[in-house]
């Protein structure tokens, strides 16, 4: 995947502003496997994976950039399908991260989150002033791990999580024969000799890859013996089942014969 820009220096939702120290703490401290930051819909943790507000991903890794004079905190993001299905509806394209800025009580920022948003006055010049004039009183507290934690501005995020164009694989086929018949274009000894050479050891290659895939096909049972075969195990499959109905349907131990007297008559008693 692509790195996203998701911050950058300025306007947190608290009156604070995020410094070029905070994200070159957070793009240095990261790690996974100490902290995962987890994609949110709005700020917002749901309870449960099927409501409303699942996580929609998390942050795999964070890099710092130089951007236009402001240092840029770039992200590398696991999308779930469903972040996947929003984006390719063009929907919560802003993000803003979530910051502790004195996290586990080390001193130094660190990424617990991000969120992606589709109101990004929500986050704005508005909502920030608000915001720091509330305090604890803030619109945006309750979504907050820890009261001395922050967000920042909703920023314009390119998330394109499209597969990437496959890397250049070499020449094609028919370039490697063009390249071929160039060199007997050469019209000269050597380039014909070495045009008659190339061309004797593709068409062997040829040759060999067509013996090897007819003997692939030669050992593979034909139509026939596929459906010989078939038939065979539906008649052992019936035998199966007949077997274990009749091994189901036998007692454990044998039938005991009637009790006799002693001398072998059969006994009557008075009731």
């Amino acid at each position: 995947m692509p790195w996203f820009k998701v911050a950058t220096e300025g306007a947190t939702t608290d009156g604070r502003s995020i410094s070029r120290q905070w994200i070159e703490q957070m793009a240095k401290n990261f790690d996974r496997a100490k902290y995962g930051a987890r994609v949110w819909l709005e700020h917002t943790r749901g309870l449960f994976a099927d409501g409303p507000f699942p996580a929609l991903g998390d942050v795999t890794a964070v890099k710092a950039e130089e951007v236009d004079g402001k240092l840029t905190l770039f992200a590398d993001i696991d999308p779930t399908d469903k972040l996947k299905q929003i984006n390719g509806e063009r929907q919560k394209i802003y993000t803003s991260i979530e910051v502790d800025p004195d996290f586990a009580s080390t001193g130094e920022a660190y990424l617990v989150g991000l969120a992606v948003t589709d109101s990004p006055a929500s986050l704005g010049t508005d909502m920030l002033q608000f915001s720091a004039q509330k305090g604890a009183d803030s619109p945006l507290a309750h979504k907050k791990q820890r009261p001395e934690n922050l967000f920042t501005a909703a920023l314009e995020t390119d998330l394109d999580f499209t597969a990437p164009a496959p890397e250049n694989q070499g020449p094609s086929l028919a370039e490697r024969v063009k390249a071929l018949f160039k060199k007997h274009d050469a019209k000269t000894d050597q380039g014909f000799a070495d045009f008659r050479t190339e061309l004797e050891q593709t068409l062997e290659l040829f040759v060999q890859r067509h013996a090897a895939m007819a003997d692939d096909l030669a050992a593979r049972p034909t139509a026939a013996a596929f459906t010989e075969l078939k038939d065979a195990h539906a008649t052992t499959q019936r035998r199966l089942d007949e077997l274990y109905t009749q091994l189901d349907n036998t007692p454990d131990t044998p039938t005991r014969s009637a009790a006799t007297g002693g001398d072998g008559g059969v006994v009557q008693t008075d009731c």
